[in-house]
């Protein structure tokens, strides 16, 4: 029996094309809550760039790819910070090797600098404006993920100067940075933990890279037919696109309603 359902936002919940979250997808989250299921995000996205789920309401929070839980009100129940050594070496690094880097802490985003791709991600995305702030800046704080804006060519050299986190790159413009061991798997974790939901009894839906952990880890993974081929090939089930009723396709093929 399901008691606990995590969905990611973008191309999950909500479109690419739209930016919103499909009324079929509404309407799941509301049924499943009527049945006692708890409803669960997990995203890559700092809680202040959540900013198209409308008046849906959720159980909680995996936010910045499993680096900050949230329950109930804003409940924190789990943060996972990025080592101040890598920080530093970074730092270093960006003195003769500069390129974008987005800083996730606690209190919000912030980015060493714009170019094109920072600025094609931001309207991709539709984030809210984010403030500019030398990366230096970012030793003074907690880092929880680093959303770096480099090619998956490059991406094994800068890796090296990171040895205490990972890469999970869901789109070739840029990856997300986190602390080794740091995934939405982790989070789900905390999340039944707290609520003593045992694993058997999740359901995990996403689409992108940084969320193949999650639905290998759920008690039943479930890729949008939108998702990437590598996301598919370890996914229980793969369902329709989000823009076409995916999420309740799958929940009916499961019997949950």
């Amino acid at each position: 029996m399901i008691k606990a359902v995590f969905f990611d936002i973008d191309g999950t919940l909500v479109s690419f094309e739209t930016h919103r979250i499909p009324r079929s997808a509404r309407e799941a989250i509301r049924q499943l809550q009527e049945k006692g299921i708890r409803v669960f995000v997990a995203t890559g996205r700092h809680e202040s760039a959540i900013n198209n789920l409308g008046d849906t309401r959720f159980d909680g929070y995996i936010t910045i790819n499993g680096g900050y839980c949230t329950v109930d009100d804003n409940i924190c129940i789990y943060r996972n910070p990025i080592p101040k050594t890598d920080i530093e070496a970074l730092i270093e690094y960006q003195k003769l090797n500069p390129f974008p880097c987005m800083v996730m802490d606690e209190k919000g985003m912030s980015v060493n600098y714009h170019n094109r791709d920072v600025d094609h991600m931001l309207k991709m995305l539709d984030f809210p404006k984010i403030r500019v702030r030398p990366l230096r800046e970012a030793i003074n704080t907690d880092v929880l993920q680093l959303v770096s804006f480099f090619t998956a060519d490059r991406e094994d050299k800068i890796m090296q100067i990171l040895p205490h986190c990972e890469s999970t790159r869901w789109y070739p413009l840029f990856t997300d940075i986190v602390p080794k061991g740091s995934s939405k798997a982790q989070g789900i974790d905390k999340i039944i933990e707290h609520y003593g939901i045992s694993l058997s009894e999740t359901m995990a839906f996403g689409d992108g890279g940084n969320d193949m952990t999650m639905l290998q880890h759920a008690g039943t993974g479930v890729a949008m037919g939108n998702a990437e081929d590598k996301v598919k090939a370890v996914a229980d089930f793969v369902t329709d696109t989000v823009d076409a009723d995916g999420i309740v396709k799958a929940l009916k093929k499961f019997g949950i309603f």
